[in-house]
């Protein structure tokens, strides 16, 4: 194995699950099959708000073949625990939102069930709906609770009010964004054993096996040791597979406890993309007071989310969106009033950056507005109001980061020659049809959980060595294309100072591993790949105080100690649980304090263009600066940023989730439309390091910020290009035109 690597971390390791992927011998749900299995499927409503009355089963189907399981057959509890117990795992009466699961069906022939899914007739009663953000915000109609509310707070810095009298100008504005699909390459995807005596075990496509742990919990009433999750190969999640595999799960082992045989259900496209959680649409209104100096005086902030029918993730995901939504700006006096309304839909839910997307397109949008109001270039209105170390942010946390926005900013325009571009656009523009623009945002995304969430999962992660001296990293954070294997082996092995080849990922699987928390939150590297070093910093430390080893030592005297001492002894193992950083101080009830342990910083720029024939925008160039602490894998950190910055460029301009009636009706790859290569631009990736003393080797959080940055710049680049205002997510032909439409007096 060679000597001693003084450092895994910076190293450019390639993905140590890559072969199994493009060889084919990856498991993914769908390849998994065992013995006797049958095929699952799903009935569900189809209106948007109402009361199942009776279900019908059609003639001439051999229906005594068949699984059927209704709410009465669930042995416990009939509610998906999530964040609270709001949502059915089987319509039983009334339902909210179509799509609900209301019959499940298994048969050992797939053409057979799909037959018997066509032949189950739901007889439904319509209650008054409501399907619109602005109709659930303003409560005239109420569906949930007394006023529609999922979850709502309000984030106070100053005095807001004193402000307005003294104000050089005040700017308002309103920003809307739509919902989002995930996209993931491989859709939702379970398999279940199950019986009373040996509990309940589930293969699936997950990104928390623990969260669907709890919900199986709940559906079941069997004890946690008779519940087990495992999960498989996992082709993509992005947050659509944080939540809804504990739905998924239930289905699938009910149908496996009720047919006493394996049960495997796989949704077409068409099935994800109508029933799964989307990003939260948005609507967000500034108010904004500046003085002489194009200085902030105030921020007042009103942010909602439309989440759909039952609560799910809101409350976390609307949380992170207000604690964003006054952007990496130094403003004395902020006021953010925070909302999640339930609407007649599906359930939206985490979604890559999980609000602060949302947020930050309109903070960034809104900038622009007040920077013209103040007579300033963007860039120079963003320099004078920019937060440094050592500011307070709206919650009152100070900025411990040594972080230098104003020169991020610099560096990022000159990478993007952003200054020439602006000045040449601007002279060729009124004499072209192709409008050319560029534009860029300045943002930032917390680390983390927010302030109390991570001491409330009280995370664990552990190092084993096993019989041969590999050494095995345990922790239930899963693999879903972002790269987290391949870092936690150079995390592990740079903690011990060996190869990277005697490192091993294993499989999460509950009956195996801790519980280190959920794939999500830009966590798994700075908060559980912490923990896998401290673990391995304790096994390390055994052997050498035992003098297995000596300084020095190469892997392969480390990998024959490690072995030595389990056939001495049996086991070594060490354990490391998460520990609130001591500066750290959270109001849960109040949002004062840390809301994050650090936050990564960045600018991005982008260059469009707009075609004034058929309202067309296209970004042409892009360039992506971030401050993400130290780079532990440099190839696979610029592959999550140039994915990230496509899904962006999706969510600005082509990504448009199409309602009617509750129900999404462009569910299909044909008619949704993301980015292709074509649509991609050269993006330019750079990296500024400042070691984070919470991460492992100084390491922070990347999988969201990626996505916080992209749709404000192409939207302020459009506006730079056009000289009109787009304040709507996606920017479609057809919102481009209106926009000018507008500017120009029509209706």
């Amino acid at each position: 194995m060679g000597e001693v690597k003084k450092s895994s971390i910076g190293s450019s390791l390639n993905r140590v699950e890559g072969l199994p992927k493009v060889s084919g011998k990856s498991c993914y749900a769908a390849d998994m099959n065992v013995p006797n299995q049958l095929f699952g499927g799903t009935v569900r409503t189809k209106l948007p708000r109402g009361r199942v009355r009776a279900v019908e089963f059609g003639k001439g189907i051999p229906w005594k073949e068949f699984t059927v399981v209704t709410a009465k057959d669930i042995p416990s509890k009939n509610a998906i625990t999530c964040l609270i117990d709001d949502q059915p795992c089987l319509v039983d009466g009334n339902f909210q939102h179509a799509e609900e699961a209301v019959v499940l069906l298994a048969h050992p022939d797939r053409g057979m069930l799909q037959k018997g899914l066509a032949n189950v007739i739901i007889h439904e009663e319509p209650l008054p709906a409501v399907l619109d953000l602005d109709e659930a915000a303003d409560a005239s109609q109420v569906i949930y609770g007394t006023d529609n509310n999922l979850k709502k707070f309000v984030i106070q810095k100053g005095d807001v009010d004193s402000v307005w009298s003294k104000a050089w100008k005040i700017v308002e504005g309103v920003y809307r964004t739509g919902a989002q699909e995930q996209m993931y390459i491989e859709t939702n995807g379970m398999l279940a054993v199950a019986s009373a005596k040996e509990g309940v075990t589930v293969w699936g496509s997950l990104q928390c096996p623990y969260y669907v742990h709890k919900a199986l919990l709940g559906v079941f009433g069997f004890p946690p040791e008779k519940i087990r999750v495992v999960q498989l190969e996992t082709g993509g999640g992005f947050g659509g597979k944080e939540d809804y595999p504990s739905l998924l799960a239930a289905h699938v082992a009910l149908l496996a406890l009720k047919s006493k045989k394996p049960v495997k259900m796989i949704y077409d496209r068409r099935e994800d993309m109508a029933a799964t959680t989307k990003r939260h649409p948005s609507r967000t209104k500034h108010r904004t007071a500046i003085d002489k100096d194009g200085k902030l005086l105030a921020m007042e902030i009103e942010f909602i989310l439309d989440g759909g029918a039952y609560t799910t993730l809101s409350p976390v995901v609307v949380s992170r969106g207000g604690l964003h939504a006054s952007g990496p700006y130094l403003c004395p006096n902020v006021r953010v009033k925070t909302r999640a309304v339930a609407t007649n839909t599906p359930p939206h839910g985490a979604f890559r950056g999980f609000g602060a997307p949302q947020s930050l397109f309109a903070v960034e949008r809104h900038m622009e507005k007040v920077a013209r109001a103040a007579g300033l270039a963007p860039d120079e209105f963003r320099k004078r109001n920019l937060i440094k170390t050592g500011d307070a942010t709206a919650t009152g946390q100070i900025v411990r980061d040594c972080v230098n926005l104003q020169a991020l900013l610099e560096k990022a325009l000159a990478a993007a020659n952003y200054h020439e571009k602006r000045e040449r656009f601007a002279r060729k523009n009124p004499t072209s049809k192709i409008k050319r623009g560029i534009g860029f945002s300045v943002f930032m995304h917390g680390a983390g959980f927010t302030g109390s969430g991570e001491s409330y999962l009280a995370s664990v992660a552990a190092v084993e060595a096993g019989a041969d001296g590999k050494i095995h990293a345990l922790a239930s954070n899963t693999e879903i294309g972002q790269g987290k294997n391949t870092v936690f082996t150079q995390i592990v092995a740079d903690a011990l100072g060996v190869d990277p080849s005697l490192v091993v990922i294993d499989q999460p699987d509950t009956k195996f591993v801790p519980n280190s928390g959920p794939t999500v939150a830009s966590r798994s590297t700075m908060i559980v790949g912490k923990l896998l070093q401290d673990a391995a910093i304790g096994l390390k430390q055994i052997l050498l105080q035992g003098k297995y080893i000596r300084a020095g030592y190469s892997t392969k005297e480390f990998q024959t100690a490690a072995a030595k001492y389990v056939k001495q002894f049996g086991k070594l193992k060490t354990y490391a649980e998460f520990q609130l950083p001591a500066h750290i101080h959270w109001d849960d009830v109040n949002y004062e304090g840390d809301a994050y342990s650090t936050f990564a910083w960045a600018v991005y720029v982008s260059e469009v263009e707009v075609d004034t024939l058929t309202y067309e925008a296209r970004v042409t160039d892009f360039v992506a600066l971030q401050e993400i602490g130290r780079v532990v894998n440099p190839v696979l950190a610029a592959g999550q940023i140039e994915g990230g910055v496509t899904q962006g460029i999706g969510y600005a301009l082509y990504e448009n989730c199409v309602y009617k009636d509750g129900r999404m009706i462009n569910n299909q790859m044909s008619n949704y439309i993301i980015p292709t290569a074509i649509d991609t631009p050269n993006i330019k990736v750079m990296f500024e390091e400042v070691p984070c003393p919470w991460g492992p080797g100084g390491a922070k959080g990347i999988g969201e910020l990626p996505l916080d940055g992209p749709a404000p710049a192409i939207l302020n680049a459009v506006e730079n290009a056009i000289g009109v205002s787009v304040d709507i997510l996606p920017a479609t032909p057809e919102v481009i035109f209106q926009a000018m439409k507008n500017a120009q007096g029509g209706h």
